[in-house]
């Protein structure tokens, strides 16, 4: 027998950009500061959880398996289960399904699930040449073959690269995550001005939302070990113009290219976790749900055009749940590049791409933008891997409670080719 499956409550942190070194938190530092205040409020011990499972991407070293270092500090008892999920850019929407099956099948009945991610703290690594030379050089027999080797570095063999350069490029079709994005504007005819204009609607929004309050019961402060308070996304502009976008050049396809850093996702570091529970659970402990999950789905495609994960996976789950545009009140939609959700966008309007693509007699049809992320999205407060896809889940329950809409729709292009897909019912 199939149990539902609450959303009962949720928090992040803010999302901090990232300034070219590392910042005031790692992964677990931001799961646990958003973490303890989010378990506190709960009318039931830490300990009471089954389970805690937490997606994060660039894992450091010194937080191996950052899922139960987390629950370790967040005091839920060293006999609570936990575990790390990746699946790139959808990990924090993994989490929450995992989750969402288990209680399903009636196994567990209470799940802390979310994603964290500071990729400030990516890791350095040497090139290739540099770890095959280091190689050799360890294993030179003599001290006369050691002194031969040492004669033959190249001083370009010190400089390390950052880990997460080589992360963002697919090794299949050896695009980094940006040009697949060219790609979609080439295809869909999407003008930089606009995806600039775009970018610009993004900043504006979530400057309105954090004008009007409307984040404050979802994001938390979060203090760093000299005192120093982070209150909210610190990526956000206000005064976002189009003159001030049209300034920035491609960053990844000169001259010509419409990808800038301006209308991109922003490398930023930030923690989210969503308190899952049976209807059990609920009655037991008398909670208030905010949202029942319906579905989740996942589907892939060519990485070439990974920026249309949304579309092939939301094309599914709304053909399993048998609902059309107009059932769907609110939806998320993770900005990784402007151009990519205006493909998407195009994509379901476009009669081939629906058809040849995803199988369907017509094109979808048109998402009202007055609908597509109400209060910004990864362009205007970043977009930390493993920890988006579980902030767009828990924005959208937050969203339609506020709007007082009841159906929505969370998604995110994955790299690699991947999307996922997540329906959830507000409780009335």
């Amino acid at each position: 027998m199939v149990q539902p499956v609450y959303i009962v409550d949720g928090l992040r942190t803010p999302f901090l950009k990232a300034r070219g070194k590392p910042g005031p938190f790692t992964p677990v530092d931001l799961a646990v500061q958003c973490g303890r205040p989010l378990l506190m409020r709960q009318p039931f011990p830490p300990s009471a959880f089954d389970e805690v499972i937490l997606g994060c991407v660039n894992v450091i070293a010194d937080e191996m398996n950052p899922a139960r270092v987390a629950a370790l500090r967040l005091d839920m008892g060293d006999e609570m289960p936990a575990f790390t999920v990746q699946i790139n850019c959808g990990s924090g929407m993994q989490s929450i399904d995992t989750a969402f099956r288990y209680i399903q099948d009636g196994s567990r009945d209470l799940v802390l699930a979310g994603g964290a991610e500071s990729l400030s703290h990516s890791p350095m690594v040497l090139k290739n040449e540099a770890v095959a030379w280091l190689g050799e050089f360890n294993t030179s027999k003599s001290v006369w073959d050691k002194l031969g080797k040492a004669a033959s570095l190249k001083p370009g063999y010190l400089v390390p690269e950052i880990g997460l350069e080589r992360g963002l490029t697919d090794p299949i079709v050896e695009l980094n995550m940006g040009q697949t994005a060219e790609v979609l504007a080439q295809m869909f005819d999407i003008s930089r001005q606009e995806a600039d204009r775009y970018a610009m609607e993004s900043h504006h929004r979530l400057a309105e939302a954090q004008k009007e309050g409307w984040l404050e019961d979802e994001v938390t402060p979060a203090f760093d070990r000299d005192g120093r308070v982070y209150e909210n996304d610190d990526g956000v502009r206000p005064d976002s113009s189009m003159e001030s976008l049209a300034k920035l050049k491609p960053a990844f396809e000169r001259p010509f290219g419409k990808v800038t850093a301006g209308n991109s996702s922003q490398i930023t570091d930030g923690a989210s976790w969503v308190v899952l529970a049976s209807e059990k659970a609920v009655e037991e402990h008398g909670l208030k749900p905010k949202a029942k999950i319906l579905d989740c789905t996942w589907a892939a495609t060519d990485p070439s055009i990974m920026g249309l994960g949304p579309v092939v996976s939301a094309a599914k789950l709304m053909r399993q749940q048998q609902v059309g545009l107009d059932d769907i009140d609110l939806w998320e939609l993770n900005e990784a590049f402007a151009a990519q959700v205006l493909a998407c966008l195009a994509a379901f309007e476009d009669e081939t791409v629906c058809k040849d693509v995803l199988g369907l007699d017509a094109p979808i049809g048109r998402i009202d933008r007055d609908k597509l992320n109400i209060d910004g999205g990864a362009i205007s407060l970043g977009h930390p891997v493993g920890t988006s896809g579980n902030r767009i889940v828990l924005h959208l329950a937050n969203a339609l409670e506020r709007t007082g809409g009841r159906r929505g729709i969370a998604t995110e292009c994955i790299g690699g080719g991947q999307g996922g897909a997540m329906l959830i019912e507000r409780v009335m």
